[in-house]
């Protein structure tokens, strides 16, 4: 080869190097989601945008970005593209603890397999575990988990249980130590299935609160007839802390729906000073669960005004086949009870992410982690049941088609984000 051929050689080597180059630096996208409907509550976004991923950050967002940018493209055409959903309140300290039930036990589910399925990315376990029972959550469940597992620490140490009636077992100082050594993964403190006077848990737990400067959550289904809860909402509790099963009513009976002191009284009407309390900051969480939720006490109280503040499912076994489908179950009765969907997106990213103190979660932020839920509205005729049977026919239902998690697609409901035969 003479020096003339070997001078063309180089410089086509040269060329097809430098075209590699070119496409290469043009894919600076590791996902691309095209033709959404981008709703992101915090950054007040609610409009057909593109959004682009790279190394498990978002990072654009626009109207239009060119599809050779990204390495995958993923047409959501027709379809919500929204934060992961933040769920506060589920049990996922899953084993084979029959005593404990929920701390390590039967009751209480691994949560990859119901959560990413319905475009959940984060969860915060409401107090399956106590400081003493803490570091085997952290170790079976949290570290092992592709969902971001979060936990309010249950006052009682032990743990929900066989042991949470045991008043002498709830430590404030313990608790506040524990959630300070593990500040990356508490994010406050659980009252649960006392059938004493709460102010006994709520107290010690408002304590730890106190000491660690975190949110308490209560699990409030009825209280006991020594107790007010008038004053549990506006003596207890802080603004901040966190009224959950807001919807519950604790009867079965059609004749007899309410509790005496509950959100809707039985005239219908919501009591005012539930309204006081949710004016002076304290959050209420629908938490559904298998007996948190009925149609009696939701719909007047979204009549007269009374929203939740966040949105949550309680999931465990006992109501994961019920009246609770899971997150988009939720949300879809929401939707068909009068709230925008931008509403109920907002309720379900975040404003939770607020309340447990994470505000780098529940958006879409350029920099932000990239946990993004690709949601599905159908029309149709559709029916929800509520935690006592009831029924509400509907005409819209969420579905969660894709899911991605830290950048990754963790579900893909119809091979959206999968490679083609062809």
């Amino acid at each position: 080869m003479n020096s003339k051929s070997i001078r063309i050689c180089t410089l086509l080597i040269a060329g097809v190097l430098l075209s590699l180059s070119t496409i290469m630096q043009a894919q600076t996208y590791d996902i691309l989601l095209k033709g959404g409907h981008l709703i992101d509550p915090k950054n007040n976004i609610n409009e057909k945008m593109d959004l682009a991923i790279y190394q498990g950050k978002i990072a654009r967002i626009a109207l239009d970005i060119a599809p050779s940018s990204a390495k995958k493209v993923i047409d959501v055409t027709g379809l919500y593209v929204t934060p992961g959903l933040v769920d506060i309140h589920v049990h996922v300290f899953a084993g084979t603890n029959k005593e404990q039930h929920y701390m390590n036990g039967p009751n209480s589910l691994p949560p990859d397999g119901f959560t990413l399925r319905s475009g959940v990315t984060t969860v915060a376990d409401a107090g399956s575990s106590g400081w003493r029972s803490f570091p085997l959550f952290k170790k079976n469940i949290i570290d092992q988990s592709k969902t971001r597992v979060l936990a309010f620490l249950n006052i009682v140490g032990d743990g929900m249980g066989a042991n949470e009636q045991d008043s002498t077992d709830m430590s404030p100082e313990m608790a506040a130590r524990f959630a300070e050594y593990y500040k990356n993964d508490i994010v406050g403190f659980k009252v649960a299935h006392y059938n004493g006077s709460q102010s006994i848990p709520v107290d010690s737990a408002v304590m730890a609160g106190k000491l660690s400067s975190m949110p308490v959550m209560v699990d409030w289904r009825g209280l006991p007839p020594s107790n007010s809860f008038e004053k549990l909402l506006m003596k207890h509790l802080r603004p901040g802390d966190i009224l959950t099963h807001m919807y519950h009513a604790g009867t079965r009976s059609p004749k007899a729906p309410y509790y005496k002191e509950a959100m809707v009284d039985p005239n219908g009407k919501v009591n005012q000073y539930v309204k006081n309390a949710q004016n002076r900051g304290v959050i209420f969480d629908v938490g559904h669960g298998g007996n948190g939720f009925v149609f009696s006490q939701a719909i007047p109280a979204l009549k007269q005004g009374l929203y939740p503040n966040s949105i949550s499912s309680d999931l465990h076994v006992g109501n994961m086949n019920a009246g609770m489908k899971d997150m988009n179950n939720i949300m879809s009765k929401f939707l068909n009870m009068g709230m925008s969907l931008n509403d109920v997106i907002l309720k379900s990213t975040w404003n939770p992410a607020q309340y447990i103190q994470r505000p780098e979660l529940g958006h879409l932020s350029i920099g932000a982690e990239a946990d993004v839920a690709v949601l599905n509205l159908k029309n149709g005729d559709f029916g929800f049941i509520d935690s006592h049977g009831f029924v509400l026919n509907g005409k819209q239902k969420l579905e969660t088609e894709l899911t991605i998690r830290a950048g990754k697609v963790v579900w893909d409901l119809n091979g959206r984000g999968a490679m083609n035969l062809e």
